[in-house]
């Protein structure tokens, strides 16, 4: 995708269509093996909507919900990093709770969308295709922790294709 060194949040990258079917499979499998419903929830952003289209093709329902997207980096979205400057980087980290980067939306409040998905899913068990930055954010909020106050409070990113099991009543998400 070649994103090495750039801000990415709601940057509608095109994504790898045989990247998207293998995880669509690794998630088909799981779900079989858990005895999961059939249902995958995903952001409109192609890099998680792909693997839900994949799995619509093979009978899952698939939801798309805007509250899934990244984080919202305004103005800084698909800019490298460097072109971004020092400062402005720093003003986020030290506010990282309420800081909107590039005009866009704090962590705050993308854990605000987290919380708010959640909500409406209280019982159920579900599949999920998230960013990066929205399952930290989800962990957060699954675990009934407070926004950071700085970034070196936020946990680094998952890899791609990395299960990430939400529990509440165990206080916290647990990676498989």
């Amino acid at each position: 995708m070649g994103v090495a060194g750039r801000c990415i949040g709601r940057t509608d990258l095109a994504v790898d269509a045989r990247k998207a079917k293998r995880l669509a499979h690794r998630i088909r499998r799981r779900a079989r093996r858990d005895k999961l419903p059939c249902v995958v929830w995903t952001s409109p952003l192609q890099r998680s909507a792909c693997v839900g289209h994949w799995l619509a093709r093979w009978g899952w329902q698939h939801h798309v919900d805007p509250r899934l997207s990244e984080l919202d980096f305004g103005s800084w979205d698909d800019r490298p990093w460097e072109a971004i400057g020092h400062a402005a980087v720093t003003a986020w980290t030290d506010a990282f709770a309420t800081h909107a980067p590039g005009g866009g939306e704090s962590v705050g409040a993308l854990m605000n969308r987290c919380a708010s998905f959640l909500s409406e899913r209280e019982a159920q068990r579900i599949c999920v295709v998230g960013h990066a930055g929205w399952i930290n954010a989800m962990r957060r909020v699954s675990a009934a922790l407070p926004p950071p106050a700085l970034a070196s409070e936020w946990p680094a990113a998952v890899r791609y294709g990395v299960a990430v099991e939400f529990l509440r009543s165990a206080g916290g998400a647990e990676s498989q």
